[in-house]
């Protein structure tokens, strides 16, 4: 065993960055002290607050050192209340590099060690240099993996990386146009606002504005044909803008995209202005899911994301393993899905179907919401609210078409869905990743005589589509809920 390394301290400049970090956090109950507190002895407050902070910043700097041993991470803080913390490398399941535009003025990054516990990261270094960082996100990698495998493992973490994908600015571009990132912008600016301005006054703003729009529209003279015209000018003016908002986020956020792969880890790197670089064993991810909305099929393109045992999001910032192929065409991301799984047949040869009735089950809710609006809008209307009633077979059609078009397949590895029609999704994972098994039957999945087998994995998010075999006949349900909770019970569970 070599002899452990000496303790290291962070940058020297790490206090400001901790102190910008904390001024964020401040800021309100700051900004509120200097309002408040103009003209009279409360004025000093706020500079007293900066600089409690910045003392508690510098205090955390002469506190706070790491050292490397030969197969753990030690990291030690505090002077009156001392802790000291040791993280094995072979529990680390992602390492993250964050680096906003003052980093990169700076030329260092903020890293992050994180665990499959997910919510607090097991060290966070505000800030290392650059080389450092990555020297330090080498040595996990390196290490972590001769740690589970031995010198095998450590020679393929000492190979170099392959580059697996790579986004031009074209496809960046695309993605803005295939995603809704611009209404969740406005979403946000609306949120806010909200909060920061008085409900009164925001309602008020608003009114007035609707006001105002109506009233200059009331006083023009072109028909009903020509405030049509106006408003669909208005609309698509809108969604040019959303899109436009979209592709900047777009832009923002994954500009220079790069997927590698070196050895057993995946390096994910990407970002316009602030820089994230991710990196996680292939072997963490539980669950994947290919998405395909109605942009992504004119554009001929797809997503391809990751659920890993360590997924969460910091700060409004998703830091973890999530997006392998942000936008790809579909034979990238089959490609990508047999790099990084070697020996899985995908896309598989044959789709199971669901129960032949599933198109019926499927078409009940949007069938019966039809038949209730229609009944409010004929009690409300009068005659016309019967038009609601255009949805039902709008409703049988999109039933019949996602049912034709859904299924299941498993084999000894992998078990895979797929749903949607109009937007679909492929979800899929290995067997030994799974950790439970439920066999779901409502009352009318038993009039039907079919049952849903879902399939529960870790580091699944909110935003991620249920792992579930949908609407399959009971028996074909019951067998293979069997033959799956003997997969599971007899392997490990790898992680």
């Amino acid at each position: 065993m070599s002899t452990p390394e000496a303790e290291r301290r962070l940058h020297p400049w790490s206090w400001l960055f901790v102190l910008v970090q904390q001024l964020k956090q401040f800021i309100i109950p700051l900004l509120a002290l200097v309002f408040v507190g103009r003209g009279d002895g409360n004025a000093l407050w706020p500079l007293i607050g900066v600089a409690a902070l910045a003392l508690a910043s510098l205090w955390q700097y002469f506190t706070y050192r790491y050292r490397v041993d030969d197969d753990r991470l030690v990291v030690r803080e505090g002077l009156l209340e001392r802790k000291v913390r040791q993280i094995p490398f072979a529990r680390i399941h992602n390492v993250a590099l964050h680096q906003s535009l003052l980093h990169r003025m700076f030329g260092v990054a903020e890293v992050r060690l994180e665990s499959a516990a997910g919510g607090k990261a097991e060290a966070e270094m505000r800030v290392l240099r650059l080389d450092e960082a990555l020297a330090l996100e080498r040595l996990i990698r390196d290490r972590g993996a001769a740690s589970h495998v031995g010198g095998t493992a450590q020679a393929e973490a000492s190979a170099d990386a392959t580059l697996l994908l790579a986004l031009p600015t074209a496809e960046v571009v695309r993605l803005g146009l295939a995603s809704n990132r611009g209404m969740v912008v406005v979403a946000g600016a609306f949120a806010l606002a909200w909060q920061a301005f008085p409900d009164r006054a925001m309602t008020r703003l608003v009114q007035d504005a609707g006001e105002r729009a109506f009233g200059y529209a009331s006083h023009l003279t072109i028909g009903w044909a020509g405030q049509a015209a106006a408003v669909a000018g208005i609309v698509l003016l809108a969604l040019v803008v959303l899109r436009l908002l979209s592709v900047l986020l777009a832009v923002l956020q994954f500009h220079g995209f790069t997927l590698q792969v070196h050895g057993r880890r995946l390096t994910v790197e990407r970002g316009l202005l602030t820089r994230i670089r991710t990196s996680a064993s292939r072997r963490r991810i539980q669950a994947w899911t290919l998405r395909e909305g109605l942009p992504h099929r004119l554009l001929r393109r797809r997503a391809l994301q990751v659920d890993t045992a360590a997924g969460q999001q910091q700060e409004g910032e998703q830091r973890s393993l999530r997006e392998l192929a942000p936008i790809a065409t579909p034979d990238a991301c089959d490609a990508l899905v047999r790099d990084v799984l070697p020996g899985i047949a995908w896309p598989p040869a044959a789709w199971q179907p669901l129960h032949p009735r599933a198109w019926q089950r499927l078409m009940l809710p949007g069938v019966l919401l039809a038949a209730v609006a229609a009944a409010v809008a004929y009690w409300r209307f009068g005659p016309w609210g019967l038009v609601a009633l255009a949805w039902a077979p709008w409703a049988v059609y999109a039933a019949r078409q996602h049912a034709r078009r859904a299924g299941y397949a498993c084999d000894a590895r992998l078990v895979a869905v797929r749903e949607g029609w109009w937007s679909r999704h492929w979800r899929f994972a290995e067997i030994d990743k799974l950790q439970a098994l439920e066999l779901r039957q409502s009352p009318l999945d038993r009039r039907f005589g079919m049952a849903t087998l879902w399939l529960d994995t870790a580091g699944a998010g909110a935003m991620s589509p249920p792992l579930r075999l949908r609407l399959v006949p009971l028996a074909e349900a019951r067998a293979l809920h069997a033959r799956l909770a003997r997969e599971v019970a007899r392997r490990p569970l790898r992680w």
